[in-house]
């Protein structure tokens, strides 16, 4: 996907566009409809009729015409720009790399339960990569849903789980709705936690409720490289780009404050390798390949956002007078 820019009624005009069409029409970054033509498409802004002509895109040119006028052929690329990857894409890469998948993924599930049962217990362990495991196949759901092919769930020991796609997405409302699904999964995880503890009395499915709420909450954090930051940043930058870079930027400070006063260092590890994904972002703004959200998406997105914090929150406020240290002790937590 490749783009051009141009002003028309001192509005900035954004053409996307592939090898052999125009496929998107942005006006301040709103996207609008067109008229599809033989040779082009047609659009009005502000009582301005805007032609692009497509016939020698294949060549490297696009024309341009407004009311009428000569058409102006202007140089373009229609090569697809290529995608600098963040940290956390050189390590999902890495991992393609490995011909037996299923044994790398076995290994490291294994490897995950053993680490988590050594530091805590085996019953512990296990809840834990079933919060892990179903949080990541909302990520993989997602993928597959927008036709993005998937390498399928990696834990990682002592870090989390990584939902690995062969594909790259193209718009930001792919980026908030993959973002969101993992938590959203782990929404539906915690709330049937709460029935099963109803229906057997039996109070390890509580802690499942509870552990799910948690660890959601903690990755919707507008932290990048977790799932809050994604939704943070495809809402911001479709704004603006410098908009985009501060919210990001008030993200790793909200972070790192959070990382001194809970003495989270592998948090702070999370926004280093955040910080460079901000950086990429920014540097590449000007030829991102990702089409932005409209005003609509982005209310849309901020209300799922909220919306899934919201559940989870109040799956932990259920919980928050229990006479169980352990089901109380997120809420405690929340509140301090």
């Amino acid at each position: 996907m490749n783009r051009v820019e141009l002003s028309l009624a001192d509005k900035a005009v954004s053409i996307f566009f592939n090898q052999q069409q125009v496929v998107q029409l942005f006006v301040e970054q709103q996207a609008i409809t067109f008229e599809e033509q033989h040779n082009g498409i047609l659009a009005t802004i502000d009582g301005q009729a805007l032609a692009v002509n497509t016939e020698q895109l294949p060549q490297g040119l696009l024309g341009i015409a407004v009311n009428g006028a000569e058409l102006q052929w202007l140089e373009v690329s229609t090569e697809t720009p290529k995608e600098k990857r963040s940290l956390f894409g050189l390590a999902a890469l890495g991992l393609k790399l490995f011909k037996s998948a299923k044994v790398v993924k076995a290994a490291l599930a294994g490897a995950s339960v053993a680490g988590y049962a050594w530091l805590f217990s085996w019953q512990f362990a296990l809840m834990l990569v079933a919060c892990l495991v179903v949080h990541e196949y909302g990520h993989v759901r997602a993928m597959r849903y927008f036709g993005i092919k998937t390498k399928g769930i990696y834990l990682i020991p002592f870090v989390g789980g990584l939902a690995v796609s062969d594909d790259k997405i193209t718009t930001r409302w792919q980026d908030v709705v993959i973002s969101l699904m993992g938590p959203a999964f782990g929404l539906i995880t915690s709330i049937l936690g709460v029935v099963l503890y109803y229906a057997t009395e039996m109070e390890i499915f509580a802690g499942v409720a509870v552990l799910s709420a948690l660890l959601n909450l903690f990755n919707l954090l507008p932290i990048l490289p977790l799932d809050g930051g994604h939704v943070l940043k495809s809402i911001s930058f479709s704004m603006r780009s410098w908009v985009g870079l501060l919210a990001c930027m008030a993200g790793v400070l909200f972070g790192l404050w959070i990382s001194y006063t809970f003495g989270l260092i592998l948090l702070v590890i999370f926004i280093l390798i955040g910080s460079f994904e901000i950086l990429i972002e920014w540097r590449g703004r000007n030829y991102s390949h990702l089409l932005p959200l409209d005003r609509y998406g982005q209310v849309v997105s901020a209300i799922m956002y909220i919306v899934v914090i919201t559940g989870h929150v109040a799956v932990m406020m259920h919980f928050a007078d229990s006479e169980n240290p352990i089901l109380s002790l997120p809420m405690k937590i929340l509140s301090s």
